[in-house]
């Protein structure tokens, strides 16, 4: 599967000027939105991860996805594996399991995220999840930022890998592109303003 001819037909691998999540400035950003908003698409993605991951016997008992970026994929990928999906959401700048979502003592989940670029946010629902007796035992994406090694892949994970070392991280291709810290951005020195994604109609 070629899953960067999939971003760019669907316009979701993205050039510009780009002010990341994370802080950093990129020249390319991946929007899964574009890509995820087509159904057939989204389970085709889907059920190629699921394939991965059931080779790797791994059992899972629920899929769970921090908001917002994760939603569809990881509704996409619970249903693909055919088990329970919940989801986490930000309140107050902090991550909370709501809306009557309960976690069972020894639950095995798996995170899963549209991105992985150091895997914070869905560390930061992990945690969440454990905190209620949950037990994480991988994490999944469409796609991988280069940072962290994924199953499958040469890729070395980086010292701002947030992902545990000791669980699977499973994702379909890898994106490594270049990115800076603000104060070293040449695009910024060259005057160019940095955008968000998801603002100014991107």
């Amino acid at each position: 599967m070629d899953v960067k001819k999939i971003y760019m037909d669907a316009n979701a691998l993205l050039e510009g000027h780009f002010k990341l999540s994370s802080g950093n400035h990129s020249e390319y950003y991946l929007q899964s939105a574009k890509v995820l908003e087509d159904p057939k698409t989204a389970n085709k993605l889907a059920t190629a991860l699921a394939e991965q991951i059931k080779k790797s016997g791994l059992h899972v008992d629920t899929v769970c996805a921090p908001a917002l970026g994760g939603l569809i994929a990881g509704y996409a990928l619970a249903q693909a594996l055919d088990c329970r999906y919940i989801f986490a959401e930000r309140v107050n700048g902090e991550m909370s399991i709501r809306r009557g979502f309960e976690v069972k003592e020894g639950e095995r989940i798996l995170m899963c995220e549209d991105i992985i670029t150091t895997g914070g946010s869905a560390m930061e629902a992990a945690a969440v999840v454990e905190s209620l007796g949950g037990k994480i035992v991988g994490v999944a994406a469409l796609a991988n930022r280069g940072f962290c090694k994924r199953e499958h892949s040469d890729v070395v994970t980086k010292p701002n890998c947030k992902l545990p070392q000791d669980i699977p991280f499973f994702a379909l291709a890898d994106f490594i592109f270049a990115m800076y810290e603000p104060e070293n951005c040449p695009m910024c020195k060259t005057g160019s303003e940095a955008i968000k994604p998801g603002s100014r109609g991107n």
